[in-house]
C-alpha cells in the first residue's frame, strides 16, 4: 500500500469520526431540546459522513476505477449534507 492510500485512509477516518460525534452531539442536544434544528444537523453529519465512507470504501473495492462517477456521486451525497446542516441553521 502507497503512502498516498495510507494517508487517504486516515483522512477519511479523521473525517468520518468526526462527523459522527457531530451527529451523535446532535442527537443529544435533540433529546434535550427537542428542536427540530437538531435532526436537521445530525442528518446532515450523517450524510456527510456516508459520503466520505462510501467513498473511501468504494475507491479500495474498485481499486480507485471510475473516479468521475465516485467523485461526482460523493459531492452530490456530500452537498445533501451541507445543505441540511444549513437548513438546520434556519429552522424553528
Amino acid at each position: 500500500m502507497e503512502l498516498v492510500e495510507i494517508l487517504y485512509i486516515v483522512f477519511s477516518g479523521t473525517l468520518i469520526a468526526s462527523g459522527l460525534v457531530m451527529a451523535g452531539m446532535a442527537v443529544q442536544a435533540y433529546a434535550e431540546t427537542e428542536r427540530r434544528s437538531m435532526v436537521l444537523l445530525s442528518i446532515g453529519f450523517t450524510l456527510i459522513v456516508a459520503a466520505a465512507s462510501a467513498t473511501t470504501i468504494s475507491a479500495f473495492v474498485n481499486d480507485f476505477q471510475n473516479p468521475r462517477t465516485l467523485l461526482t456521486v460523493n459531492y452530490f451525497v456530500t452537498t445533501l449534507g451541507f445543505l441540511a446542516v444549513i437548513a438546520s441553521l434556519y429552522a424553528e
